[in-house]
């Protein structure tokens, strides 16, 4: 630990060249079950207000490409030694300036904020390492930091509940049938909800945004997900793998799952107004699965024209996948 601490405060670039791109948006929120228009046609992001298309909240996540990354530098760019079949990710959270849009070229430099050790029961022993990366443009602007927090455990975690044997024949179904895995790998359902909130006064505490609903997931979806994203831990689509590190079967990335409830917070405050994202990731996700993203307002301020919204996801048993907050910023009403 003493090694690991003393690396703490250190900073190093470890994106560059970043480019946006408008086939690779449109791929990422195909991947993350996102229909929205905005993301894939420049009119109906001209509508919103946008001279280029814009990004998904978590698209920063396609940076860990290699591609992207600085010379010699892999995953977040410190070795701390971590063995990445017992590594979880344990929260994100981003701060927005503006979105990210189609053309952008962005710089990251992350730095090690801190690292500590507590215990993690069944776990044992659990590393937690937390990174802040800020992400600038051409012009040196910030436009996002983004805080991952990660921890290495002892042993492989698994969830609390037993496993849904039905989930596995489900999953085989949906892959032998071609056309209803192409409505599933695209879309999700928004079950619930009114129209876009563009004012402070559309809201109230205690209103509940679009419910987003994704049925049936497979292991498709999670490979699409990696190939979009660039996340290949190979824990999330090779059984051997999987099993060989103490897993049941294969899950779910905890950002796939951060993904699709970012769409409750796109389709109820619109892209543009949000400012902060955050999730905090609680259990696994698998094939067979339903995710069930939802959210509530908590708080509102009229004279700043801000609100915050509590966010959560849950599978078809009703237990929570992960929990949030997300935070937007509306002119008056007036």
């Amino acid at each position: 630990m003493a090694d690991l601490e003393a690396m703490v405060g250190d900073s190093r670039v470890t994106v560059e060249e970043f480019r946006i791109e408008r086939g690779k948006v449109e791929e990422f929120a195909r991947a993350i079950t996102d229909p929205n228009p905005v993301f894939r046609d420049a009119t109906a992001a001209r509508e919103r207000g946008y001279d280029r298309i814009p990004a998904p909240l978590t698209y920063a996540r396609v940076s860990t490409f290699p591609r992207y990354r600085a010379d010699g530098v892999e995953d977040h760019g410190f070795d701390l030694g971590f063995e990445s079949e017992y590594v979880l990710h344990g929260e994100q959270a981003y701060e927005y300036e503006r979105p990210l849009q189609v053309g952008d070229v962005l710089t990251g430099t992350t730095t090690l904020s801190d690292v500590y050790q507590r215990d993690g029961g069944r776990a044992g022993t659990m590393t937690v390492a937390v990174y802040e990366t800020t992400y600038r443009d051409g012009d040196d602007d910030l436009v996002l930091t983004e805080r991952a927090t990660v921890i290495e455990t002892e042993g492989a975690v698994q969830d609390d509940a037993e496993g849904d044997e039905s989930g596995d024949s489900s999953d085989a179904d949906a892959e032998t049938d071609p056309k209803t895995q192409t409505a599933t790998a695209e879309f999700g359902s928004t079950v619930e909800g009114g129209p876009l909130a563009t004012s402070i006064d559309d809201v109230a505490v205690g209103d509940t945004g679009p419910t987003v609903v994704v049925d049936d997931l497979s292991r498709r979806q999670f490979v699409e997900y990696a190939g979009a994203s660039g996340d290949f831990n190979p824990i999330h689509y090779d059984e051997p793998y999987a099993r060989a590190a103490g897993n049941d079967r294969v899950f779910g990335q905890g950002m796939f799952t951060a993904g699709v409830v970012s769409r409750v917070v796109t389709d109820w405050f619109g892209l543009e107004a949000v400012s902060a994202f955050r999730v905090r990731f609680q259990s696994q996700v698998f094939p067979g699965d339903t995710i069930v993203a939802t959210g509530e307002l908590a708080d509102s301020q009229p004279d700043d024209g801000i609100v915050e919204a509590d966010l959560e996801a849950t599978n078809q048993h009703d237990e929570t996948l992960l929990t949030g907050t997300a935070t937007a910023t509306f002119p008056s009403g007036e």
